[in-house]
């Protein structure tokens, strides 16, 4: 019979894979966490700019160039950033993946955490960033929840991916493939990874409240758990 863990032995093991190792984790989330703390600047002071009645054409400019998706040049840049807060993330569990795999791994940070930029995963990686993209949102079309639903079922591709990578040349590893094999991975486990992700919502408040500074330590704990998720999902398939 099949004994998946639970959120609290998820969690138990990302921080025991940390163990002595924190600085590790933490400098191979840099550049996404520090992007974080960027964004969490940028809004506290629009949020500070507006409260303290700034005037109409400041209140535009802000709103125009932190919130609107209007104009080709901003939606360029929200697809732009999207893309690259997804090629760190999904490079930086790739690490996590190797190392829960090979706890003592020596830790090159900069080197494993943009080792999505390489040769071997850039493109396929892209292609199904593009792909789960483009599905999430035919599905959002109908009504918002079918396309949170969906990102779930997609949302295990990558890994999928790079553990198959290591056994099968680029070639032959199909972008579609693997995210069919996502879906079937996920089947009656998108609640329970929905509810992992819920909940870190409350130190999520906290790192915003620290105007970003708690994403130092929150960002790799995250990262880590939720390949620990996939890792206990292949365990038992």
């Amino acid at each position: 019979m099949d004994s998946y863990k639970t959120r609290a032995e998820l969690k138990y093991d990302a921080k025991a894979l940390f163990k002595g190792r924190w600085k590790d984790a933490i400098l191979l989330n840099l550049i996404p966490t520090i992007l974080s703390i960027v964004v969490t600047l940028l809004i506290a002071a629009v949020v500070i700019s507006l409260s303290d009645n700034a005037d109409t054409t400041l209140r535009n400019w802000l709103d125009n160039v932190m919130f609107s998706d209007e104009g080709t040049g901003n939606g360029t840049s929200n697809v732009g950033s999207g893309i690259l807060s997804t090629l760190f993330t999904v490079g930086i569990s790739f690490t996590f993946l190797d190392w829960f795999r090979n706890p003592k791994m020596e830790i090159n940070p900069l080197k494993n955490g943009l080792q999505v930029f390489t040769k071997k995963y850039f493109l396929r990686v892209l292609l199904i960033y593009i792909l789960t993209s483009i599905f999430t949102t035919l599905w959002s079309l109908l009504l918002i929840i079918p396309g949170i639903i969906k990102s779930y079922a997609y949302s295990q591709a990558y890994l999928i991916y790079k553990d198959q990578s290591s056994s099968i040349s680029n070639e032959n590893i199909s972008s579609l493939d693997c995210i069919t094999e996502s879906k079937n991975l996920m089947k009656g486990h998108k609640w329970r990874l929905f509810i992992l992700d819920l909940s870190f919502l409350g130190w999520d408040i906290l790192a915003v409240l620290s105007l970003g500074i708690g994403f130092i330590w929150l960002m790799p704990y995250k990262n880590a758990t939720k390949v620990a998720f996939y890792q206990d999902l292949i365990n038992n398939n």
